[in-house]
């Protein structure tokens, strides 16, 4: 039975288990639950603090984890990036106060608070950057302020708490962060369970990005229409039961739709509908 780490709390979390829930896999657990077991799929779910799912994985006492590329980092231990989900997306950056004039090099001999300490030191020692770690469990933005530190590391998604404590990125991302499924650092590839796994759950990422669209056009207007939606390998084509038109389905862009039915309907497209996918294999 696959055995797979899911966060306990969080957005990491919610997006996590809507995920798994798409992908057809049943993983809501109460909340005085650690554990829950699909029977159906196979596969046990283990609800864990994003922090630890790296340590559990890494060590080969659960199969997969999904978590934060900066927490599978911060763990230290080699790991295989098996897919990206494409939700809880942030960067891991410096900050300094706004009133101060200085950049990463600057942080040699100064205090930097963070709750990532192993990244921090990994990031600063290569480059001849000897600053003291100080390392808090959250809420590292009110430590200089507080004059526990100088600087900070933290993960960063819009900047506004950053911006809420005058505080400002220096430098460039130590890592971009999201979520991700990881493994155990293999050599000789995964199981048809991990891959299958991940299929699941990349054809929910995938039928997220596009709509099903369908329309009638006129079959002397054919060639132009599929110009524009030429669907992944070309769109599908049937007769209709009227003389001189077909019936067109193609998969598009969910970003893009709106603007191709404008230009469908402009070209002479009749009966222009737009659909979701629940679920794709491309």
């Amino acid at each position: 039975m696959l055995r797979v780490a899911v966060p306990n709390k969080g957005r990491l979390s919610e997006d996590a288990i809507l995920l798994l829930k798409e992908a057809g896999y049943q993983c809501q657990a109460a909340s005085n639950e650690l554990m829950m077991r699909d029977e159906r799929n196979n596969v046990e779910f283990f609800f864990i603090r994003p922090k630890d799912i790296p340590a559990y994985v890494t060590s080969g006492v659960l199969d997969l984890g999904i978590t934060g590329r900066d927490l599978a980092f911060e763990n230290e231990k080699p790991f295989s990036e098996l897919m990206v989900l494409e939700f809880g997306k942030a960067r891991f950056c410096f900050a300094v106060p706004e009133d101060k004039d200085l950049d990463v090099e600057d942080l040699h001999g100064l205090r930097i608070a963070t709750s990532y300490p192993k990244l921090v030191r990994n990031y600063l020692e290569p480059r001849g950057i000897k600053a003291e770690v100080i390392t808090l469990n959250g809420a590292v933005e009110i430590s200089i302020r507080l004059g526990v530190a100088d600087a900070i590391a933290d993960v960063v998604q819009s900047g506004r708490t950053l911006k809420a404590n005058g505080l400002k990125i220096i430098g460039e991302p130590v890592v971009i962060s999201e979520a991700i499924v990881m493994a155990k650092d293999y050599t000789n590839g995964h199981s048809p369970e991990v891959t299958t796994f991940c299929e699941r759950l990349k054809g929910i990422i995938t039928a997220r990005k596009y709509m099903m669209v369908e329309y009638d056009i006129p079959q002397a207007l054919l060639e132009q229409a599929c110009l524009i939606t030429p669907g992944i390998e070309s769109p599908t084509v049937a007769p209709l039961n009227k003389e001189g038109w077909v019936a067109v389905k193609a998969m598009v862009l969910s970003s893009e739709v709106n603007q191709i039915m404008d230009r469908l309907k402009q070209l002479g497209a009749n009966g222009i509908i737009a659909m979701k996918i629940s679920s794709c294999r491309l």
